[in-house]
């Protein structure tokens, strides 16, 4: 076992010296030259900024009730929950995790969310018992609503659609209260809310 385990790490080690090198010969003019330079930019944005503390506000216990429609129109269907949410990696990714009922059945979920320094955006996954593929978005913070803002795309299990497009806001209300919603398109093509969570922080 120490042997497959040394055997595995050396070939891990060797695919990452493989990729670090192909990546400074065909970007050799985009990478800084000094390894001072290198290290500083380095420490620059792998560092944890003003950008997650945004995510921090989401940390600690709540209770959830989900209100979700099929169609505009519709009468909404809904159902409750909790949720544990722990900032995870040194402060990098908010880690949610989410208990509770949907139609009628139990329901287990887990999101990360975080902030790209590099790319200065806002970078979200989220997966669930209710299907098999990962819900994947981008966004960014508007501080003057206290929003993040994000869209994207996934893998629809009741009607075998891949890219199934969606829009999201995640709003702030105070320090107890948050209330995220998402966005589809319906049958006219028009955007519709098709899902909406309040969450009230556990005392």
């Amino acid at each position: 076992m120490k042997k497959c385990m040394w055997w595995a790490m050396t070939l891990l080690s060797g695919v990452v010296l493989v990729n670090a090198y192909s990546r400074t010969a065909w970007a050799a003019d985009a990478m800084p030259t000094d390894e001072k330079t290198m290290m500083m930019q380095m420490q620059k944005y792998g560092t944890p900024g003003t950008n997650h503390q945004v995510l921090q506000q989401a940390v600690g216990k709540w209770t959830h009730t989900v209100r979700s429609w099929m169609k505009p129109g519709d009468k909404p269907m809904e159902s409750q929950g909790t949720s544990e949410n722990t900032m995870v990696l040194g402060g990098r990714f908010l880690q949610q995790q989410a208990h509770g009922s949907m139609n009628g059945q139990p329901f287990e979920g887990l999101g990360y969310t975080g902030y790209d320094n590099v790319r200065g955006e806002y970078q979200s996954m989220w997966m669930d018992s209710m299907g098999t593929g990962m819900m994947i978005g981008t966004g960014s913070y508007d501080p003057a609503s206290k929003t993040i803002q994000e869209s994207g795309h996934f893998s629809c299990p009741m009607t075998g659609e891949k890219a199934m497009w969606y829009r999201s806001e995640w709003k702030i209300i105070d320090n107890d209260n948050q209330v995220f919603s998402m966005y589809g398109k319906g049958p006219d093509g028009k955007e519709f809310k098709g899902m909406e969570i309040v969450y009230k922080r556990v005392k």
